[in-house]
């Protein structure tokens, strides 16, 4: 049995990176930077001094053929470690070298310097190792070829890594473009990092954030923190407010602000996060709880795991648990608010009432806290909980945004509140409000419901029966029957009454025609809806309504039999239910029809 070793095609793996695992050649600026990071860092460890005393310049050199050198008074690298970490892929100096340092170090994969290949064709690296030995001359080119010497000269110990601009890539080497980047991928980083070029030298990272400085007044913090928002985060409008968060877990430290517009929950997250001062990412996805919507972050972890792409955390324990740590900062933030500053919770809930309906679903403290203050939509408007359980021992609820549409307005002319709970995290606050108010009785309700509370017509109930005769037979073909109530408001002739299970048969008749009406899935939804063949609709006729009283006192026949197919069809729309093609065809055949007849009618059509 012959043994092989696999073949590193450089090429293809070059391509892997820029394609595929990074996401802009513009990273190159930042695995540079990187490496030199974490050069410094490990000096400062061998050597016993602090980190913030070493420093990274960049220099671009412009022209026709542009070129970038990276230096760094870092550790360096001896000539073994050239040869295993310079020209082996997926090796780490890091990982090896000092694993019991490696938290102290944000590299955790070999294949960081070869980003550079992205943007130039070949990478010189001198360096000269803090541990000793001659000054080490590395060239290595895009083709898989590399070249190493010892130089006799001498050299400052740290490392210097040199690239020219391959064709097609010049942008990447422009001096705004690089002075842009180095800026926003090293603004926190503790040590300088210096630009130079023709127009001079500039720091880029020129002031600590906020958290890392002494001030002399709360308020000199509180606006040093406002203005590292505007000027990291863009934001135009000003916070609501800032709150500074430093958790054990992860190492994390850095400012919490509060927005001042409620973004939508499906809107992607904008923290903008660092790992040991270097920007790992501008839209943060996983480091936050889902809810935490409402703020938007700039931290610094400093114990947490990269992915390969250093572009995100990688999913673990230490994650989690840092995660939950920074959700109780600001759940704490919350309890602080609610103790201290009640008007400025009840201002913060009105602007971000879905982010804390989403908490307090979780957390049965914060539904004691907050349950009262949290908003809900009414078939009277919007009004707090509070207000809702003030009001009446047993509250409403339609389970869905359908639902409440189609008995709001009804509901509303009788003076019945009835909470729409169609939204996220709704239904499950107003379940377990008696866990709060022990009191309160929660009742989930639908139009079938509804109608039992409108009023009994009484006396006078005989003049529609004709009325109600015809409209059976009108409808019978749809599976809905007909009933008489009194209700407001008078304008509304017919009210389209649909239980859970009437609903149902809709639904599954909707997906027959939708798969056909025939074969395997007609079988099965058949076969679903046994239990509810016999459930029927309602059309619930109002004897307040003047149209309903002309209707019940005409002896045309012909008007009746026009009449109630469009009242039926009417009510399907107000209550916001999708028209099968028949009833489709009801409309439209029934429009035509009235016009017909109103035309052949001397007085006009009994529909004005």
């Amino acid at each position: 049995m012959d043994e092989h070793r696999f073949q590193i095609h450089l090429g293809g793996i070059i391509d892997l990176l820029s394609n595929h695992l990074y996401s802009s050649p513009s990273v190159y600026v930042r695995e540079l930077l990187q490496n030199a990071t974490d050069a410094i860092r490990a000096r400062a460890q061998h050597e016993g001094r602090d980190a913030s005393e070493g420093r990274v310049r960049i220099t671009i050199g412009e022209g026709a053929t542009p070129m970038l050198t990276v230096e760094d008074d870092g550790i360096g690298l001896t000539e073994d470690e050239v040869h295993r970490f310079l020209a082996t892929i997926g090796a780490s100096s890091k990982r090896e070298e000092v694993e019991e340092r490696r938290r102290e170090l944000i590299g955790q994969f070999g294949i960081g310097l070869l980003s550079a290949f992205v943007v130039s064709d070949e990478i010189s690296v001198l360096t000269r190792s803090a541990k000793g030995g001659p000054a080490i001359s590395w060239r290595g080119r895009a083709d898989g070829s590399y070249v190493l010497e010892k130089l006799e000269t001498d050299a400052p110990v740290g490392t210097t890594v040199h690239l020219v601009a391959k064709p097609g890539a010049h942008e990447w080497f422009d001096v705004g473009q690089v002075t842009e980047l180095a800026a926003r991928f090293g603004a926190l980083l503790p040590f300088p990092v210096e630009i130079t070029s023709s127009s001079g030298t500039q720091r880029v990272n020129d002031e600590p954030p906020p958290w890392r400085r002494r001030f002399e007044s709360a308020s000199d913090a509180r606006e040093a923190a406002l203005e590292l928002g505007r000027k990291v985060l863009g934001e135009q409008v000003p916070f609501f407010d800032v709150l500074p968060l430093k958790t054990a877990a992860g190492g994390v430290e850095g400012l919490a602000f509060v927005l001042p517009y409620s973004p939508p929950p499906t809107a992607p997250p904008a923290h903008r996060v660092y790992l040991k001062g270097m920007l790992l990412s501008e839209k943060a996805d996983n480091l936050l709880p889902r809810w935490a919507f409402f703020v938007t972050c700039v931290l610094d972890a400093q114990s947490l795991r990269p992915t390969a792409s250093r572009e995100s955390f990688y999913e673990d324990a230490a994650l989690q648990a840092t995660r939950e740590a920074l959700g109780q900062a600001l759940r704490d933030y919350l309890l602080h608010l609610k103790e201290h500053d009640p008007q400025r919770l009840e201002l913060l809930i009105t602007l971000h009432y879905r982010a804390i309906k989403a908490l307090a679903s979780q957390d049965d403290e914060l539904l004691t806290l907050f349950l009262d203050l949290l908003p809900f939509e009414t078939s009277l408007g919007r009004m707090s909980f509070g207000s809702l359980r003030k009001r009446q021992s047993t509250i409403r609820y339609a389970a869905s945004v359908d639902v409440f549409r189609q008995i709001a307005q009804v509901a509303a002319a009788q003076g019945v509140v009835v909470v729409n709970a169609g939204y996220s995290y709704d239904a499950d606050l107003l379940q377990r409000a008696p866990q709060v108010f022990p009191e309160l009785t929660i009742e989930s309700v639908d139009a079938t419901d509804l109608s039992e509370i409108l009023g009994e017509v009484g006396q006078g109930s005989d003049a529609f029966a004709t009325l109600l005769e015809v409209a059976g037979e009108v409808l019978a073909p749809h599976r809905c029957g007909v009933d008489l109530k009194r209700f407001e408001p008078r304008e509304l002739p017919v009210l389209y009454v649909s239980g859970e299970d009437a609903t149902f048969q809709r639904s599954v008749a909707q997906s027959k025609r939708a798969t056909g009406d025939d074969g395997l899935w007609a079988g099965l939804l058949d076969a679903v809806a046994e239990d509810t063949r016999d459930a029927r609709a309602y059309l619930v006729f109002n004897a307040n309504s003047p149209l309903v009283g002309r209707l019940a006192r005409t002896d045309d026949d012909e008007a009746l039999r026009l009449a109630i197919p469009m009242l039926y069809v009417q009510s399907l729309l107000l209550g916001h239910h999708p028209l099968s093609p028949e009833e489709l065809a009801l409309l439209n055949v029934g429009l035509l029809d009235l016009i017909e007849w109103g035309l052949g009618k001397n007085d006009g059509p009994i529909l004005n």
